[in-house]
Formats: structure tokens, C-alpha cells, sequence
């Protein structure tokens, strides 16, 4: 029986947000599994209210072995929060309850392999996951190897934790199942979506791996490789989902989408030909998106929104991330987007070390030159495995992960306090959503003929933000005089 440990409900911004993908790693996992002849179940956590709930499922369906099996592709379940860990560590002590042998394959269990292991798990998977769960599974159904020939596994010996030889992962995407979308109860995602949004979006992933080495960006799991499933496979899984669950929107998934060469063009062209007639939002670099022909391509795909890692609007904070792009870059692809009617969404991120006032003022700056259809903001958030989490380690004493993925919470020492951040993030939201309702307020002006009350809600909220934006700024000065001093 497969789960996995994603807690909608125990992430109060997302649960609000009620934007819910299915654990796409998990039924990897399960098709892989099943494929091989084995029966599966699933156990999804991602509506759940309590860990607890796994004892129902643990009771109709009676499992030899309970895998918790963390989506890798969903950012979220990267982040590593406290919230899940306590529920997967409530969930592998219930299944030792039962008897059943406990894997657990996550980021999260990679980097506290020994918290995972004192808290019911029997074996812990490293890196890619499904041919090792795999492996694993036939050892102790068909006995045919000894434990120490299985790669990728961690585990317990006596008193000492094993670690076997890494396992490399999959070249070849496309021999690997389709996941075992059946098992997922669609409808309940969609029911979310449709309440809350007005469409339903589905999840797919066309790679695995990221080749960039931004320092701050963990990769417990595919570690630089970067490797890519085939068009036509794609396009096949995508008119999967559009037969049985009539999805109207497609988040591609990966860390970075499009990379290889000509495979954008070749999809396009299936895409066109299979009438898939889908909109997507993927996310991708800016200094990959310049080309014009990859663009219009995107367009022609379908393709409705891109979100790219804009970061800093300051070079030396860029170069200091080992981002691997210039500013200029961020400016002329968000400017080709916006040509091709591709709406640009920008991550940013505050408090990287060595940040002050007049990095965060550039970054304001970009924001507001470009003015992005939308954005996400965060606080540098160091990860076991990477170049900004060992710089920082050591004021990690007390606290290393979030409870939740809107805590935003600076835990280690940097230019100014936790507390300027925390308003620093609501000032520039206030900010941005200002110049929105000041730009639908001089487009009701210049064009009263084509007034709709969409436009004037937007462009009455100024009445709103502005005034926000100046208490946040005020409440932060006061917050960098006072650390000053």
C-alpha cells in the first residue's frame, strides 16, 4: 500500500489556495510496482485531516508493506515541512502497529534518514525511487538477493545505519508505466478546483533532473542528471487525461521544462495533430527563454503561463546564488512572453546573505518595471545538500525547516531581523497588487467604451493596497532602525 505524506489541510496558505495535484510520484511508484505483477493500493493523504486515517486503509486492505512515497515533482513536498514529517512519522508507527514493513522514499527522510528510521521506518530509499522500491520488494517476496546488493537504500544493522551503494537513475523515461491514475480519486481534486477556480488543472511531468546548479536548490533525488520522457509518450498520457477526467488546464510539472533540444517543436507538432487543445503552465529559466521560435512554439502548444526563478533583481545577489543569468536576461524574456501572449509569473526570493536595502530596492524595481502576471515571494530557505545550507548551518540549532509553506520564517542570522522579512513579503504584494489596480484605472480612462466590472473591481482595490503597502513600509523601517541601533 502506497501513501504518501502531503497534508493539504496541514498547510493553511494551500489549503486556502485549493489548488491540490495528485501525488504524481506516488503513482509512479504504484505503477511500477504493479506492472510487475504485485497488487497495490493507495492510501492519498493529500485531503486527509488526520495521519490516523491510514488505519481504515491499513484494515481493508491488509498490506505486507506500507511505502510513504513523497510526490518529488510537486515543490512542495521538497520544502521538507515539519507538519508532514510528524504526520509520516504517526503514519510508519501505525503500520509497524499492523506489522507491516515501513519504506519510506522522500527529500525529506534522505536528509534525516536517522529520525525516519527511529520513528517506525524500516527502510529508507535514496534517490530515484521506483526500480529500488522495486528491488526491495522482490528481495523479500522471491529472497533472490542478498539485502547488501540492493543500491539506494538505507537501513538499520544492529545498531549501525547501513547506507548500500547510490543507484543510478533512469535514462530511459519512457520505459517506465504510465502512473496508476485510477487509483487517485479525481474527483475530489476536481471538485476543489472547479468550486474554488472555475477549471480543473492535472499534473504531468515530461523530465526529471535539473543541469543548473543554483546553490541553494537541493537535489536529494535526481541529484544534476536531467533526463527527458519522448514527446509522443507525453502526448499519449495527455490524451490519457483528457479521455477520462477532462481536465481544461496542465501544470508540466518539471524543474525545468523544454530543455532538449527540438523537443518543444516535435510536441507542438503532436499537440496540433492530436487536437489537444489544453492549456499549460510550466516553469522554466529566463535565460532559456529568448528564442523567439521557442516561444511561438510554446504558444502553439498551448502553452498559457511560465514561471521562471526572476530570484533578485540584483546582480551581485544573482551571482552570489550561482543563478547562472544576468538581469537582462529576466527583462527581454519576460518582455517575449508577453508578445507571444505567454503570461510571465515570477519567483522571487528575500534575505539570500549578504542582501540589503538597495538589493531589495532593485528587486522592487524589476518587479514593477516588468510587472509579471503574477509572482511568488520567499525567504532564502537553506536545504541540507547544498553550497547555502552548509555557509549557514551552524545557526541552525533551533529550528532548520518550516512548519508550513507560508511560515517564511529566516532561520539563521542575515542583514536584518526575521521580522522585516515577514513585512517585507506583504509590502510588495500590497505594492504589486497597487500598480495592478493603478494600471486597470488608467486602461478604464483611456478606454471607458470597453469598461467591464472586472476591470473596475481591480482598479477600486487601489483604494485598498496603497494604503497597506505604506503601513508595511512603515512598520519595516521601524524594524531596521531599531536593528541598527
Amino acid at each position: 500500500m502506497l501513501t504518501h505524506s502531503y497534508f493539504l489541510r496541514f498547510d493553511p496558505k494551500q489549503w486556502k489556495q485549493q489548488q491540490p495535484y495528485a501525488p504524481l510520484g506516488t503513482i509512479y511508484a504504484a505503477a511500477v510496482l504493479r506492472e510487475a505483477g504485485y497488487s497495490v493500493a493507495l492510501h492519498d493523504t493529500m485531503f486527509s485531516e488526520a495521519a490516523e486515517e491510514i488505519t481504515s486503509t491499513i484494515e481493508k486492505e491488509k498490506p505486507r508493506y506500507v511505502v510513504i512515497y513523497d510526490d518529488g515533482f510537486n515543490y512542495l513536498t521538497k520544502m521538507c515541512l515539519t507538519n508532514m514529517r510528524e504526520a509520516a512519522f504517526r503514519m510508519a508507527k501505525i503500520a509497524k502497529q499492523y506489522g507491516c514493513k515501513v519504506i519510506v522514499s522522500s527529500s525529506d527522510s534522505t536528509d534525516h534518514i536517522k529520525e525516519y528510521i527511529s520513528n517506525g521506518a524500516d527502510f529508507i530509499v535514496l534517490g530515484e525511487g521506483e526500480q529500488t522500491l522495486f528491488g526491495l520488494v522482490d528481495y523479500f517476496e522471491k529472497n533472490q538477493k542478498s539485502i547488501e546488493s540492493i543500491p539506494g537504500i538505507a537501513y538499520l544493522s544492529g545498531n549501525k545505519i547501513i547506507l548500500n551503494s547510490k543507484r543510478e537513475v533512469l535514462k530511459e523515461l519512457d520505459n517506465i508505466p504510465m502512473p496508476a491514475w485510477d487509483l487517485v480519486n479525481i474527483k475530489l481534486y476536481k471538485e476543489a478546483w472547479l468550486n474554488k477556480w472555475g477549471y480543473f488543472s492535472m499534473n504531468i511531468a515530461t523530465t526529471r533532473g535539473c543541469p543548473f546548479k543554483c546553490n541553494w536548490c537541493a537535489k536529494p533525488i535526481y541529484g544534476n542528471r536531467y533526463n527527458s520522457r519522448s514527446p509522443e509518450k507525453v502526448a499519449e498520457e495527455l490524451l490519457y487525461l483528457k479521455k477520462h477526467f477532462s481536465p481544461g488546464h496542465i501544470w508540466l510539472c518539471d524543474d525545468i521544462f523544454g530543455l532538449k533540444p527540438g523537443w518543444v517543436k516535435k510536441f507542438g507538432d503532436i499537440a496540433e495533430k492530436e487536437n489537444l487543445q489544453l492549456k499549460f503552465k510550466l516553469q522554466c529559466r529566463a535565460d532559456l527563454l529568448l528564442q523567439e521560435d521557442y516561444i511561438s512554439d510554446l504558444a502553439r502548444m498551448g502553452c498559457e503561463s511560465i514561471w521562471m526563478g526572476a530570484e533578485s533583481g540584483s546582480q551581485k545577489i544573482l551571482d552570489a546564488m550561482d543563478k547562472g543569468i544576468n538581469l537582462s536576461q529576466v527583462y527581454e524574456a519576460t518582455k517575449l512572453l508577453k508578445k507571444y501572449g505567454i503570461k510571465p509569473a515570477f519567483f522571487l526570493q528575500f534575505g539570500y546573505p549578504g542582501e540589503t536595502l538597495d538589493d531589495i530596492r532593485m528587486t522592487i524595481k524589476m518587479l514593477l518595471d516588468l510587472m509579471p502576471h503574477d509572482m511568488g515571494i520567499s525567504v532564502s530557505y537553506p536545504l541540507p545538500g547544498t553550497i547555502f545550507y552548509e555557509k549557514v548551518k551552524e545557526e541552525l540549532k533551533q529550528k532548520s525547516n518550516w512548519t508550513h509553506s507560508d511560515e517564511l520564517a529566516l532561520m539563521f542570522h542575515n542583514t536584518y531581523p526575521p521580522a522585516f522579512y515577514k513585512h517585507l513579503h506583504r509590502f510588495i504584494h500590497k505594492l504589486y497588487r497597487s500598480k495592478q489596480a493603478s494600471i486597470s484605472l488608467k486602461n478604464i480612462i483611456s478606454k471607458p467604451v470597453e469598461i467591464n466590472w472586472k476591470e473596475v473591481r481591480k482598479s477600486l482595490s487601489i483604494f485598498y493596497y496603497t494604503p497597506a503597502s505604506m503601513i508595511y513600509k512603515w512598520r519595516m523601517s521601524k524594524l531596521v532602525k531599531l536593528h541598527s541601533i
